[in-house]
Parts: C-alpha cells; structure tokens; sequence
C-alpha cells in the first residue's frame, strides 16, 4: 500500500500531502495486514522458530530495498508530472521531509488504532464477566467503536464545526474597509440598491466592485456601451429552503430595481460556498456583448466550497434552483420581444446549483438561451447523466452527448466544434481530464474509471494506474492542490471561459479575431485584480 501511493496521480502533491496519503495508505495496509495474520493465527498458522526468523529477514530486505527504488521511481514521475503540469520541480530535501512525515503520521495512526484496540479489550474483560469470551469481545469492540464515532460526530465535530463558522463568519465581513460603496444604479449597493455594501458579504463586495464601466467596455469596443448590472444579495442567516426561497425574490427584486431585465443578455450565476463568482467568466460576457448585460447571484454559505458541500451541500443546490425559477418566472411575464436572452453558468461548486434548476437537456434547451459550466464536480447530477449516457466509442474525459447537438465538452477550445455545426441553445461543459475536483468520487475506492481504463486525457500521466482505495485517496489530496497549478491544469482555467462565451453566445458579427482580443482583455483585468 505504501508503494503504491508512489505511483503517480493526477497532480504533483508535494511533501505534505503526499506524506497523509502514503501514511493513511501503509496504516490501511498495516491493518489488512493485521486482520489476516489475525484470522491466520485464529485458525492455528504460526510461524515459529527459524521459519519465523528466516521470514522477517526476507520480509524486511524486500521492504527495505522495494521503498528505496519506489521512493526513485517516485520522484521520476514526479519531476516528469510536474514538468508535464508547468511547476517547477522538487529537490531531495522535499523527498526527505516526504519520508520524515509519512513515518511520524503512520506512527501516529498505528498508535491511535491501538489504543483503540487497548480500549476495546477493557470493555471485552468488564462484559465477558457476564457473557461469554467471545460475545464479549465483539460487544467490546463494537462498544469503544460506537463511542468514539459519537463523540466525533457529536460534540466534536459540533465544536468543530461552529468554531470554523465563527471564523468564516468573520472572514465574511472583511473587504478592503476603505472601499467607498458603488455610485452606480446597475449594481446592487448602488443608489437604486435595496441592500446594503455591509450585507452583501466579502465576496459580494468584491464581485461589485470589480463591475466595469461603460468607458471600460467602450474603449475595448471601440463603440458606444451599456453599464453592466449586476445583483447580488448576500447570505441570508436562516438555513431553510423557506430563506434561500425568501433571499431569491430580493435578488429578483434587485434585478428588476438595477435595470436587468432591460439588458440583451440575463446571465444566472450560482457561486461557490462563500459566494465567489469568477471575474473572467462574468467579466467575459460583459465586454462580449458592450455592457448591455446583466449578472445576478445570490451567497447561500459563508463556508469554503469543500466545507459547503460537506456540510450543507443541499443548500447549493436549493439554492441554484431557487434563485433560477425565481429569476425565470419574471423573466417569463416579459413579452417574447422584451426578453433578454437568458443564460445559466456557474464555477465548481457553482455547478452544482447550476444545474439543479433542470431535469435533463431538453429542459436546458427550452428554458435558456446557453449555459457554461466551469471545472464541474463529478457529483453533478446532469453532468453524471449526461457522462455516463455518452456516445459508443467517446471517452469519458472529453465525451460526445447525442452527437453533440445541444450538450457539448471541451478540455481546449478546438474542442468545441469538434462535433460540427452547433444549433443553439448551446450549453458547454468546461473541464480538464487532470482536475480532481471532476474526477474524484467515493466509487474509485472499489472501482476502476473509465478515464483511467481508455486513453488517458491531455496531462494523465501513462504511469498512473488504479489501485483500490489508494488512487481515490490520491485525488482526495490532488484536490487541495488542484488550484496551485498554472492556467490550462487542474482546477484553474485562466481564459477559456471568455473563449467558451465567444462560442455559446456570440453577438452578430463576432469574429475569431475579436474572441483573441477579449482573452488579452480578460487576462490583463485578471493581472490587474491580482496586483
């Protein structure tokens, strides 16, 4: 087990994570190991005397020498991934620290698990005083591990739990205090504005402030633009569908109040757990179409978007649908003639919510007018449909959906019209066959994926193979470092979502020409915000 969580995985880990998956992967072994020594010993196979003797020397060679040539073999396939990935490669020292780390954590976990046992065997003797042996240390066991998991589950992780709620609680509330609120009547926090700058949380704050002007959109043009709407209500501090319902009628409202539904383009996004909406996606669109945009989302968490979904990932997906029925509600009083075109789009997580207003493709393409899907966790349940029914002979990382006709995936922008003419609606799917965060699922402990079973994708490395548990536990750590990697890898993809607009909902006239122009101008605002 050791060995093989060497073998290479999606992405370079590094010494830290690296150290927790080999570690968690030898205490797995230890313990298989254990159990069968266990059942052997049960039924009477010993080893004693020189046979014994004789077996730990051949046993402690081949691991001695086994470790050493997996730990080279490791860093080759490390040095080739990460020059494969675009990050610079690890020295010796990282190899060492690797080794310190994993060492001190498999201890640490050889510990724990037994005292556990320790713990288990104490029970086993106070029961077997009124049951029989072996009644008594099942009982024992099952006792300690019942104990343990509710207090881990229960005032622990309610401890846990509200401690980091309090800390993100406060991280919401933090936004450069000496930014002035907007001016502008196209923006929530703006004078036509019905909420507050405070209200509107971190990451409504930023997504506001970073709204540019007509002058900005008119001078990429080089013709006269409309100032971009964009409504956003911050998290509301009720739990319940009732609330996220309640908070999807203020952002409505917002909508209506800031002029969105006077624009050409109505664009619902479903952010991550804290409420962050990618710039270049929202910002992409804007300049696509001058300005005459409007943007609308709504934060249902102030948790990180792997906390969120760990622990309130129903809301993202209540709140995704809520705030789309609502939204397309008013939309659908409109006359056809006074409709802006409406669009769905959303980021990992976001994905998720995105999706959930929808029962399959043929409700995509009735009630919108495109979607664009970013980086798409691989419990989606459209996405999983929409992958698993894939065309005979397509591959799973880069599948072909009813020949491509309404539904489309693309890992580069080539990518796209791979299937030919694309009749609109156009709904995209935008993802990496490296990023984690699409490829990591629970099943991966007992089964081997499609992606790894064909061809590999664009960035898999030949030498990555499935091992049961080890390879889900590898991209459980590939996901934490799915966004330290260059644009184009992983979970981090830079541009493409201005590319992937140009494709799904291009204006008249739009050439390829103009698509090069706003990746420059996406880049350049990214640099910008980033300085």
């Amino acid at each position: 087990m050791l060995w093989a969580s060497l073998t290479p995985s999606l992405l370079p880990l590094g010494p830290v994570f690296q150290a927790l998956v080999s570690a968690v992967s030898a205490a797995l072994g230890y313990a298989a190991g254990a159990l069968a020594g266990w059942m052997l010993r049960s039924s009477g196979v010993r080893l004693v005397g020189p046979a014994r003797r004789r077996t730990w020397q051949v046993v402690g060679a081949v691991g001695v020498v086994g470790t050493a040539v997996m730990l080279i073999l490791s860093h080759r396939w490390d040095d080739a991934l990460r020059d494969a990935v675009g990050v610079d490669r690890d020295g010796l020292g990282a190899d060492l620290l690797m080794v310190v780390l994993t060492t001190v954590v498999f201890v640490l976990l050889v510990l724990a698990a037994r005292a556990l046992k320790a713990a288990g065997r104490w029970a086993a003797r106070q029961i077997g005083r009124v049951l029989p042996e072996r009644v008594a240390l099942v009982a024992g066991g099952l006792l300690v591990t019942w104990l343990v998991w509710a207090v881990v589950t229960g005032p622990l992780s309610s401890r846990a739990v509200g401690a980091l709620d309090a800390a993100f609680l406060a991280v919401n509330d933090e936004y450069a205090a000496d930014t002035a609120p907007p001016t502008s009547d196209a923006v929530s926090a703006g004078p036509a504005s019905a909420v507050s700058w405070a209200s509107l949380g971190r990451q409504g704050r930023v997504f506001v402030a970073n709204t540019p002007t007509a002058d900005d959109i008119a001078a990429f043009t080089g013709r006269e633009a409309r100032q971009p709407v964009r409504a956003y209500v911050g998290a509301s501090t009720g739990l319940d569908v009732d609330d996220l319902a309640a908070q999807a009628e203020r952002a409505v409202d917002e909508l209506d109040r800031t002029g969105g539904f006077d624009r050409a383009v109505l664009n619902v996004v479903t952010g991550t757990g804290r409420g962050w909406v990618n710039e270049n996606q929202a910002q992409a669109l804007e300049y696509l179409w001058s300005g005459d945009t409007a943007t609308v989302s709504m934060q249902y968490s102030y948790l990180p978007s792997w906390m969120s979904f760990l622990v309130d990932g129903d809301r993202a997906q209540d709140a995704g649908r809520l705030l789309f029925d609502a939204v397309y509600a008013r939309w659908s009083a409109l006359s056809p003639e006074e409709r802006p075109l409406l669009v769905v789009s959303g980021e990992s997580l976001g994905t998720f919510g995105g999706e959930a207003a929808f029962s399959g493709a043929q409700d995509l393409a009735n009630r919108t007018d495109g979607a664009l899907f970013v980086g798409p966790p691989n419990n989606n349940r459209l996405w999983t449909r929409f992958t698993a029914e894939r065309d005979p002979g397509t591959p799973e990382v880069l599948p072909v959906y009813e020949g491509g006709q309404t539904i489309r995936f693309a890992d580069r922008p080539d990518d796209w019209g791979a299937q030919g003419a694309w009749e609109a609606p156009r709904v995209g799917y935008l993802q990496h066959p490296n990023d984690p965060i699409t490829w990591w699922d629970w099943s991966l402990a007992l089964e081997k994926p499609d992606w790894l079973s064909e061809p590999r994708g664009r960035g898999v490395s030949d030498a990555t193979r499935w091992v049961p548990v080890v390879t889900m536990l590898q991209l459980a750590a590939d996901q934490a470092v799915a966004n330290a990697v260059p644009a184009g890898e992983g979970h981090q993809f830079g541009q493409e979502p201005a590319r992937a607009w140009a494709v799904i909902l291009p204006p008249p006239g739009w050439t390829p020409e103009d698509t090069e122009r706003l990746v420059t101008q996406v880049a350049a605002l990214e640099e910008t915000r980033l300085e």
